[in-house]
């Protein structure tokens, strides 16, 4: 509804409410009914006016969705834009450590135990045959009503299930992890928000997927053992959750290509 002025729809319920209100004459019955309904055309008529001020020309339910939808794309391209430079970056300094290595024989020897150290700390690529599980929301659209209804709660991937699988692929003698095809490190954290997936800065929306190189059968295992995983896969029978575990001949987990920098360390015991 647009409004261009209040004023002249104002002064028509106005004198309609008072023509309304005005005294019936003698022996002439009131009715509820004619009294009511000015009064309420008053009410009406103070809404509009009051609307159309405030909207001043504009309209008061514009649909905002595609303004965040930019906004959001905006910020992704910009995102996208400073990992290129930062990796623009890393590469430049890689270049100029190296040549100093070669005329600086402590720097030399400090690159030397870097680069003995690089794929334990995931930032060397790794192939090799291992196991790839697939987490997703459940099918159904509603929750359901009745005293056994799952909650929506119940129908949706945690981070806690996401968690389970990964520790139980560590535990199962994984060399090298992904989460949605983005390296897994040891300071690697995840996390979820609401639905969706928060890992080294970038969200993702199930269905989630895990790749881990290592011995096929020994993952499995893992996987059947762990007690988070399997109360997960009870949820899917229950709740129509969905999980997939596959076979890989030879599969690539890219190195790790994002920030190394640490806030805080502490050395094993």
């Amino acid at each position: 509804m647009e409004y261009t002025t209040g004023t002249p729809s104002w002064r028509l319920v106005l004198r309609r409410a008072i023509r309304g209100l005005r005294p019936r004459r003698v022996g002439q019955r009131q009715r509820g009914w004619s009294v009511g309904v000015p009064l309420i055309a008053l009410a009406a008529g103070l809404l509009f006016t009051t609307s159309a001020r405030t909207a001043d020309g504009t309209a008061l339910r514009d649909d905002r969705r595609p303004q965040l939808a930019q906004l959001i794309a905006d910020k992704r391209e910009r995102l996208a834009g400073r990992e290129r430079q930062a990796a623009t970056l890393r590469a430049e300094v890689d270049q100029s450590a190296g040549q100093l290595a070669e005329v600086d024989q402590p720097v030399k020897h400090a690159r030397q135990l870097a680069d003995s150290q690089r794929a334990a700390a995931g930032f060397t690529t790794v192939r090799g045959p291992g196991l790839t599980v697939v987490l997703n929301d459940s099918s159904r659209r509603d929750a359901g009503t009745g005293p056994n209804a799952p909650g929506n709660d119940d129908l949706v991937v945690h981070q806690g299930d996401v968690q389970a699988v990964v520790n139980a692929l560590w535990a199962g003698g994984a060399e090298a992890m992904s989460i949605m095809d983005v390296r897994v490190i040891s300071t690697s954290a995840v996390r979820c928000v609401g639905n969706t997936l928060l890992l080294h800065g970038q969200v993702f929306s199930p269905p989630f997927k895990i790749t881990a190189i290592g011995e096929p059968t020994a993952l499995h295992h893992a996987l059947e053992s762990a007690e988070g995983v399997q109360q997960f896969r009870d949820a899917v029978a229950d709740f129509g959750l969905g999980y997939q575990e596959t076979v890989e001949g030879n599969v690539t987990v890219r190195a790790y290509d994002g920030s190394s920098d640490l806030r805080s360390a502490r050395v094993a015991e």
